[in-house]
């Protein structure tokens, strides 16, 4: 039997009661994630269990090569039913990881499956599973629905397919699913290929030739993913530059136009001119902006030549740019162009920096206008999440945090809002049982339930 209790995580009688009274049933707002939109909705039946649990998931990825596992059982050749067992196998001993955790849980909540994770029990849990999948024709929309996800924002490139969205919406499913709009390709100057996402961009909109028609073209597919009801952008950098001038910014765009190779000064230039651009456009049209920093990218040439981007070669950067955030949030606050931002940081380092500077500028114009993300990626684990509370509550207000989300390419990965939640519970739990906060269960119950869900409706300004 599975070593997932009903108590797991929770330590005391009160974060027993605040998970299971406030937090528990609690539907999903998950306002950053990276599934395809596409198969949602074509809403296929997964072939095997490996689809659907391993198929794209480049956390587990990480963790079979950390074992030393060969790439023909991760992305290569083997068969799915090899691939699935070389991963129970490594699981097994995989104590303290959150997978260790995560993968227990999903196989609990979505096969109805409590066999522990191992390499003795991973035929018997590949065929539970495949035989469940078909006997309960498990498909996209039932794992969502499932899961009570009510809102869900993919993360979509400036030139994606829009007629998506709306084909989704006429399904009628019980959740929406809505486009975050995200220029990053067309800030990476110094990437190859770049011309060739100038000219998708083009296909949709007219010649860009110069870093004004850049501005007009990105303005104009904004308002078209308005119009599927987009309300939040994504902007991810390993760390903010200084914002430079537009005429310089021009010249590296012409520059690039050109196939010609872009120096990392030119690079950052035109970065930090349309960083602040983009923040400023998201501030007029009343976008909420989710900033990403502190992550180290592709890492591994070799790997990345042979596997392409996002594949789990990417790391924990030391420097995020402090002082050109500091100054970037200054320059668009002085000019009334600050928007609502998510600062998401991957350096746990740079908590405490980063949540004392977005206290610097905030306003009536929303609860936490600029709010310290949740613990994101290589730090969504215990004792990231147990630190993100901590710093998160010396400096900021955790009544005014939006919660959790999954950044996650699985189906599978809703239940890492409720390790969220009972890492949350077990943390106000602890507090009330200490004398360190007010024992009115029902007063933090509703903070619980506002972190798990209100606030986020509430700051993204959706309706129930």
């Amino acid at each position: 039997m599975s070593y997932i209790k009903d108590n797991f995580l929770l330590k005391n009688k009160t974060a027993e009661r605040l998970y299971n009274e406030y937090a528990k049933n609690m539907p999903i707002f998950d306002y950053h994630c990276h599934l395809p939109e596409k198969q949602i909705l074509e809403n296929k039946e997964f072939g095997d269990v490996f689809e659907v649990w391993l198929g794209g998931d480049h956390y587990k990825w990480r963790l079979m090569r950390n074992y030393g596992v060969n790439e023909e059982y991760i992305t290569g050749a083997k068969s799915n039913k090899e691939k699935f067992i070389a991963y129970c196998t490594v699981l097994g001993t995989a104590f303290g990881n959150p997978l260790y955790h995560w993968s227990q849980i999903e196989l609990k909540e979505f096969f109805n499956c409590e066999i522990e994770i191992n390499a003795e029990n991973a035929e018997t849990i590949w065929n539970w599973c495949n035989d469940y999948s078909k006997l309960n024709h498990i498909t996209p929309q039932k794992l969502i629905e499932q899961s009570c996800v009510k809102y869900l924002f993919t993360t979509n490139e400036i030139f994606d397919d829009l007629s998506v969205f709306g084909k989704i919406t006429e399904k009628g499913y019980k959740f929406k699913v809505i486009p975050a709009f995200r220029a990053d390709k067309i800030m990476n100057v110094a990437a190859k290929g770049y011309a060739g996402f100038i000219e998708k961009l083009e296909s949709l909109t007219f010649k860009i030739d110069c870093i004004d028609a850049l501005e007009k073209a990105v303005v104009e597919r904004l308002k078209e993913f308005i119009k599927t009801g987009t309300v939040a952008a994504d902007i991810a950098l390993e760390k903010v530059y200084a914002v430079s001038d537009k005429q310089s910014a021009d010249r590296v765009f012409k520059k690039a136009l050109t196939g010609a190779e872009i120096s990392v000064k030119e690079e950052e230039i035109f970065k930090g001119y349309f960083t602040y651009f983009l923040m400023k456009t998201y501030s007029e049209y009343d976008v909420r902006t989710e900033l990403h920093v502190g992550a180290m990218r592709n890492n591994n040439s070799v790997m990345l030549e042979k596997l392409g981007l996002d594949t789990g070669y990417d790391s924990i950067s030391e420097d995020d740019g402090i002082k050109e955030m500091s100054r970037l949030f200054d320059r668009l606050n002085s000019e009334n162009s600050l928007p609502c931002v998510i600062v998401f940081n991957l350096n746990p380092k740079m908590n405490s920096e980063i949540m004392t500077l977005i206290g610097c500028f905030q306003s009536d114009e929303a609860k936490g206008k600029l709010q310290y993300g949740p613990a994101w990626w290589f730090l969504d684990n215990k004792t990231g999440m147990e630190k993100h509370l901590d710093d998160l509550t010396a400096t900021g207000h955790l009544g005014a945090f939006i919660g959790m989300l999954t950044d996650s390419r699985s189906f599978l990965s809703y239940p890492r809002h409720h390790y969220f939640r009972r890492i949350l519970c077990n943390y106000l739990g602890t507090l009330m049982e200490n004398g360190e906060i007010t024992s009115d269960i029902e007063f933090v119950g509703k903070v619980v339930r506002d972190v798990s869900f209100n606030n986020a409706v509430e700051y993204f300004k959706m309706n129930v």
